[in-house]
């Protein structure tokens, strides 16, 4: 096949990893953003979302020559707005264009047409195109807002790439729009389930709670075609879902007996336990052959006493914490762990690849309870260290921001490290992942260790400084807000 040249200022479609093929335009990078090295390719805004990325020319396609293909295989409304956008920016630039040869000099020749740049649709006039060469053509560009989520693309073949992690791509999914919106809109994602690819299940899907955690699942279970009931304690938390195409459950009861498989993503193991055994709650709506599936992060023991009481009215059980953050739940990058039932695993394979990256099967229900617990207390002990590291620094009068680019050098460099360090140095605590759930989380954790006769000495010392986060208000900031335990 012969190849396609492109060049800036063209309409394409990008196919950005696992996401559907999106349309559109080649633009010039700024100027702090440097070509990933080893690879041929261009720097795309989107249409519809306004997101930037550096896509292979291998997942690029011409717009025109491969528009009804992307048509067929695309779904979604966000993906036909931004088809609109773009039959919309060629209307006008065509009306442009006409105008623009129209108008003749004084001798009454035309004028000679100026090659086109592909504009935002907010832009008012066409610019000439200029060379790579010369001063970028997007130094005016508005800085992009947070991505909106993309349409499935069922059976698209094109070549998929590890882009995830690609800090090329990432580098411009975080914008102040996305600090200043809240956390339950499907709107302030960072993008879609990155898992585009799939086939979702027939199978109805109920889904109880909407909090940091549950919103970006549901999201993603919903772009990813799936059928999904909602439910939630604050009811109004479900509008902007029903909005995207979810249907209302008025009761957790209702939801289990309309809907084949039933998540619940609550807080803490009484919420878990109170969805199911409380007035209205999921077991009277169970019948034999429902599934449920539990993954809110609690104890082994409430994971044992829910499974016995789903199964003794005929259900089916499957526990499934999930691991990450509210920014890896919308990205649909979490990591499920799964335990209890295989055929309910087995059932809920294409919620899973919607949800997240991967997911491991545990064995017997408990197990992953037992395994989340052990991940989430290294991980809440990790961070108290991290904080009790950055004040140490200023006690001694070193640098800080030297300490974390030191740290982001080494070993122990990690994305949750920058992160978490930057909102300290920046005093940006916004919750990504509850400061109260973490301390729950290791309160748990130290609780299992005891059964166990085994020591956590360290959980321990860490629980307690989440302990005086807490009494200094700051439960529902996110993790990272343990620093202020350090300095008050």
């Amino acid at each position: 096949m012969a190849t396609v040249h492109l060049r800036i200022g063209d309409l394409v479609w990008g196919k950005l990893g696992r996401y559907p093929p999106w349309p559109g335009k080649i633009v010039s990078p700024p100027k702090d953003l440097k070509k990933p090295r080893g690879k041929k390719c261009h720097f795309v805004k989107f249409f519809g979302t306004e997101d930037h990325a550096w896509i292979k020319v291998e997942q690029l396609k011409p717009y025109h020559a491969h528009k009804e293909e992307m048509i067929k295989i695309n779904k979604g409304k966000r993906f036909q707005q931004a088809v609109d956008a773009v039959e919309d920016f060629l209307k006008k630039s065509k009306g442009k264009e006409q105008n623009s040869e129209g108008k003749g000099d004084s001798k009454g020749k035309k004028t000679p047409k100026k090659p086109l740049k592909i504009l935002d649709e907010d832009d008012e006039d066409l610019s000439a195109l200029r060379d790579p060469s010369e001063k970028d053509l997007t130094d005016s560009d508005p800085e992009p807002s947070t991505i909106e989520r993309l349409g499935a693309a069922p059976g698209f073949k094109w070549e998929s790439s590890p882009v995830k992690d690609d800090p090329h791509f990432h580098h411009f999914l975080l914008s102040q729009s996305e600090k200043d919106t809240a956390s339950t809109s499907i709107q302030a994602a960072d993008s879609t389930a990155i898992n585009g690819s799939i086939t979702p299940t027939d199978k109805r899907i109920g889904f109880l709670g909407l909090g940091l955690m549950g919103s970006g699942i549901v999201s993603n279970l919903l772009k990813m075609g799936h059928v999904v009931t909602v439910w939630n304690r604050t009811a109004e938390k479900c509008d902007l879902f029903i909005q995207e195409g979810a249907r209302l459950g008025r009761t957790p009861a209702e939801v289990a007996s309309m809907c084949d498989i039933t998540f619940s993503c609550v807080s803490d193991p009484k919420a878990a336990r109170d969805l199911v055994l409380g007035p209205s709650g999921v077991l009277q709506g169970i019948r034999p052959g429902k599934c449920y599936v539990e993954i809110s992060t609690v104890d082994p023991e409430t994971i044992t006493e829910l499974s016995q009481v789903i199964t003794s009215r005929g259900g089916r059980f499957l526990e499934a914490p999930v691991a990450g953050s509210q920014q890896l739940s919308n990205d649909g990058m979490l990591v499920i762990l799964a335990a209890g039932d295989r055929t309910v695993y087995e059932d809920c394979s294409s919620c899973f690849q919607a949800m997240g990256k991967t997911s491991f099967f545990l064995g017997e229900a408990g197990n992953a309870a037992r395994m989340m617990l052990i991940l989430n207390m290294v991980q809440g002990s990790f961070m108290a260290t991290i904080a009790e590291g950055l004040t140490l620094a200023q006690a001694t009068g070193q640098s800080q921001q030297t300490f974390l680019d030191i740290l982001c050098q080494g070993q122990m460099a990690s994305t949750f490290v920058d992160q978490k360090c930057q909102n300290i140095l920046q005093g940006n605590f916004k919750p990504d992942y509850y400061l109260k759930h973490i301390q729950k989380d290791l309160r748990l954790a130290i609780s299992m260790g005891d059964m166990a006769n085994h020591p956590t000495p360290m959980a321990a010392a860490a629980n307690e400084v989440y302990k005086r986060a807490k009494a200094l208000d700051q439960s529902d900031n996110d993790i990272s807000a343990v620093y202020r335990a350090y300095i008050h």
